[in-house]
């Protein structure tokens, strides 16, 4: 498959700013980032805080999203020019994608995204051979729908609010105090409160494809309008696309600043979604002009080793944070959290630059392409097809 250099960078620039937005689960655990009273930050780490959750915090995975909808499209023209059988290419890289996510969630971290992107990908099949307008219709209709469902507050009652509270506490010292096994025994064994309201998990397991749905199917769109391919013809969609760039952060910043009531929900969706599409455009624009910089070809490095690097931001700050390595889980504070993420993206860049000098892959995206394709090396297998065979008798009969 041809790769898109654009493309690449975007993957970059979004593994960076998800790495920022991870800090705070790394910190704090899956639950208490978002019940950060329980920790006793200096008001120089509450603005950090803020920050983090108005200009970064569910705004860079949906750009992931967008691009996985594009890279989808992408593979599929790929194998459909290599005349293979697309779908089993495609179920095999979903299958892998879960399995690594399994065990990635497992064995190191709870906020593990893998293997839900690999059950999206069961989802996506049925949009793959949709025409552009149909993808962008069904997705301004999710939005449209996911973004309602925001209305209201959810009021919980105090011995939810209790459970919750023991829950973090508990999580607190295990994580900073807890040996590798006790770790991994209370993230895939204590149930957080949310989780012990069976109707509440069906409604996740159920509506989550749903709720996500919008971006992956925009970004399987521009795929088939081939978008991002010849960055300085498309100058001017990217400039309408920055639009929403401040709109994004003005809908957020209401959302989350100020009092929560029964819009918030809605503002917050929607604020973090034109956001994504924000930077998504502003990336783009800035690279018809500073695609050889320096920068840049930094973003592109890290993007085409993208599994690699997320991994390895998991291994590298669950040993910071957890007790079985530096344990510093909730004592590190914000504004050290993101100069940390900074240094460890910074160190991602140098590596992946290095790297891919001597390596055109990195480990994990060569087993993913092993697993897709099925073949020890890698490439995909031409299958011989009836026609050619018919094809074959055909011109011996013409010999004879």
């Amino acid at each position: 498959m041809e790769r898109v250099r654009l493309i690449d960078g975007l993957r970059g620039f979004s593994l960076f700013g998800i790495l920022l937005a991870n800090m705070l689960i790394f910190q704090y655990g899956m639950f208490g980032k978002d019940e950060i009273s329980y920790f006793s930050l200096s008001d120089l780490d509450t603005g950090a805080n803020k920050f983090i959750k108005v200009v970064v915090e569910g705004s860079f995975m949906p750009i992931f999203t967008f691009l996985f909808g594009y890279s989808l499209i992408k593979l599929v023209e790929s194998l459909r020019k290599k005349e293979v059988r697309v779908r089993w290419h495609l179920v095999r890289r979903f299958i892998f994608l879960i399995i690594i996510g399994i065990l990635h969630g497992t064995f190191l971290w709870e906020g593990d995204i893998l293997a839900f992107y690999g059950f999206m990908g069961f989802f996506l099949l049925m949009f793959i051979n949709r025409k552009k307008k149909t993808l962008v219709i069904w997705g301004i209709v999710l939005f449209v729908l996911t973004s309602a469902m925001g209305y209201g507050v959810l009021e919980e009652t105090k011995e939810e609010v209790e459970n919750l509270s023991s829950y973090i506490f508990k999580t607190n010292d295990v994580y900073t105090n807890g040996t590798y096994t006790e770790i991994m025994d209370h993230r895939n064994n204590e149930m957080p409160p949310i989780y012990s309201d069976e109707l509440v998990l069906f409604f996740i397991l159920i509506f989550s494809p749903i709720l996500t749905a919008p971006l992956f199917l925009f970004g399987m769109a521009a795929a088939k309008a081939n978008l991002f391919t010849r960055p300085s013809l498309e100058q001017k969609r990217y400039k309408i696309g920055t639009i929403l760039l401040p709109m994004g952060l003005v809908l957020k910043g209401v959302s989350i600043l100020l009092q929560e009531n029964a819009w918030s929900g809605i503002l917050l969706n929607v604020g973090a979604q034109f956001l994504s599409i924000g930077y998504i455009s502003l990336f783009a624009l800035l690279f018809v002009s500073f695609a050889h910089s320096k920068v840049f070809l930094a973003f592109e490095s890290v993007g085409k080793l993208s599994l690699t690097n997320y991994i390895m931001q998991s291994v590298v700050c669950t040993t910071i944070f957890y007790g079985y390595g530096l344990g510093l889980f909730g004592n590190l504070g914000m504004l050290n959290g993101i100069i940390l993420g900074l240094l460890i993206f910074l160190l991602q860049c140098i590596c992946s630059s290095l790297y891919l000098k001597k390596i055109r892959r990195g480990p994990l995206e060569l087993l993913l392409r092993i697993g897709t394709n099925f073949s020890w090396n890698g490439t995909v297998r031409k299958r011989k097809t009836k026609y050619k065979k018919l094809k074959k008798i055909d011109f011996e009969n013409t010999l004879g």
